[in-house]
């Protein structure tokens, strides 16, 4: 029997008595039923293999390995290690990545349905991960914002337009000079539909998003900062806390996210799946239903 626990008012639900390894196909289904109807999903104290968090992953979509591919696990490439653990000086994992306000490959041409962080090595301090409820962000706009910006096409890339100093710690994780050629320049709404619920949410209002087309440059981040100030305040936000295995999965077309910065010498280490969405998103109409036995 799961017992399901809310994590906020607002959007995040627990699932406890839910063992990832041996997940049968109705256990499954209702898992992403809870995923889809409060945007963020928490899986406590699992034991899973590589391959086993891969194949949990693969359920929600298809699996983008990271362009940062020198943190690939050696074993999962889908998996991008995130550690500040050093082994003879040189780093095991992806420092310091996504501490700000950013929705993950919001700067592909198909972005990101979901990502999955499986914890292994918790810091004595810190280390939490900040969430932001951009559906509630964008119900609260006024009906005058919703209808300049029902239109509207953000320029994204690869970055954060609030930090570009590469050296930063809340800067984007640095990209080799082959990394960056692979990396495109593209566009998406920012009141954009759910591919799956169809509910409408502001989108990578923070982080990836420079521009917007056919406005020009002090007028659109103007913009897009007010709306990126409104979209994380305290209100719409939830904190997650990590235990030693714990497993959360949140839906990037919903929520906004940061990472929180640790102290280096204090050990964290993650592992980190995005899938991307599909094209049959839209036709999923049982996750569509009301989740019977979620809170």
């Amino acid at each position: 029997m799961v017992k399901w626990t809310r994590l906020s008012d607002g959007f995040g639900i627990e699932a406890q008595g839910v063992d990832i390894g041996a997940l049968d196909d109705a256990r499954f289904r209702t898992l992403e039923r809870a995923f889809y109807e409060h945007q963020l999903l928490a899986l406590r104290a699992q034991t899973l293999t590589p391959a086993q968090f891969v194949a949990f992953a693969r359920r929600i979509g298809p699996p983008q390995p990271h362009v940062i591919d020198q943190f690939h696990h050696p074993d999962e490439p889908d998996i991008l290690i995130l550690s500040n653990v050093k082994v003879n000086g040189q780093p095991t994992g992806l420092q310091d990545a996504g501490s700000y306000f950013h929705t993950d490959y919001s700067y592909l041409q198909v972005p990101a349905r979901a990502t999955t962080l499986y914890s292994r090595v918790v810091p004595k301090t810190g280390g939490d991960t900040l969430f932001a409820n951009q559906i509630a962000a964008y119900d609260d706009l006024s009906d005058a914002m919703k209808k300049r910006i029902e239109l509207l096409r953000a320029i994204h890339h690869y970055g954060n337009r609030n930090d570009v100093n590469e050296k930063s710690r809340t800067a984007a994780s640095p990209l080799s000079a082959d990394q960056k050629a692979r990396m495109p320049v593209i566009t998406h709404r920012i009141a954009r539909p759910h591919p799956v619920t169809g509910r409408k949410a502001l989108y990578a209002v923070s982080g990836s998003s420079f521009g917007i087309v056919g406005m020009p440059d002090d007028e659109a981040r103007d913009l897009l900062d007010e709306l990126a100030a409104h979209a994380t305040q305290p209100k719409y936000q939830l904190r997650f806390k990590y235990g030693v295995g714990d497993v959360v999965l949140w839906d990037n077309a919903a929520l906004l996210h940061s990472a929180t910065l640790t102290d280096p010498n204090d050990a964290r280490t993650l592992w980190r799946i995005t899938v991307l969405e599909s094209a049959g998103d839209a036709a999923a109409p049982d996750v569509l239903r009301a989740t019977h036995g979620v809170m």
